[in-house]
């Protein structure tokens, strides 16, 4: 178990964690549970950026890390539509183009086919952290914090609709060839 991977599994203890301060009433919750959101989601850059300096690319890894993403947005994006700040609709929508892209990934697998994390969606990422945290944060007497979070929010909504398009197109040939099959 290398270092990596430790902070991959961190990230996923840190989830529950995150409900338990976003979810009851605890005077300031919501601020500890964005500030333990931020902390786990900056473990994901950081454990990859690990691994390969390392050279401590794991099996293990590729499979935990992008659960442990998924685990993290999406107990996020669910507690936000708890909490009336994040629409039903927006949370369905980024939570099926992670399933989609993921069962791509397990097709393409299955055909000996990697399909590596693009740039678009690292942004994709990193454009949903941005919203969910500034979310979290909205009742900070900061003017239009919370108007902020809902436009980064709908630039989250684009971008990761974009990004599972650009996903499924670069994977034209993988899925016809699993479609013949």
């Amino acid at each position: 178990m290398n270092l990596a991977n430790r902070l991959t599994l961190v990230r996923i203890l840190l989830v529950p964690i995150f409900m338990v301060f976003v979810l009851t009433r605890i005077p300031g919750g919501r601020y500890v549970a964005a500030a333990v959101f931020i902390l786990a989601a900056s473990t994901d850059g950081l454990d990859g950026y690990i691994a390969r300096r390392n050279k401590q690319v794991t099996k293990f890894g590729k499979f935990i890390d992008p659960l442990a993403d998924k685990l993290l947005i999406t107990a996020s994006l669910i507690s936000l539509v708890e909490l009336k700040l994040v629409p039903a609709w927006i949370a369905i929508l980024i939570i099926s183009r992670e399933f989609a892209v993921t069962g791509l990934r397990t097709l393409a697998a299955g055909e000996k086919v990697i399909i590596a994390a693009s740039n678009l969606g690292k942004l994709k990422t990193i454009t949903q952290v941005v919203a969910i945290s500034t979310l979290l944060l909205a009742e900070l007497p900061i003017p239009h914090l919370e108007l902020l979070g809902e436009i980064f929010l709908y630039i989250a909504v684009v971008i990761t609709v974009w990004s599972g398009i650009d996903y499924f197109l670069k994977a034209r040939k993988v899925l016809e060839k699993v479609h013949r099959n």
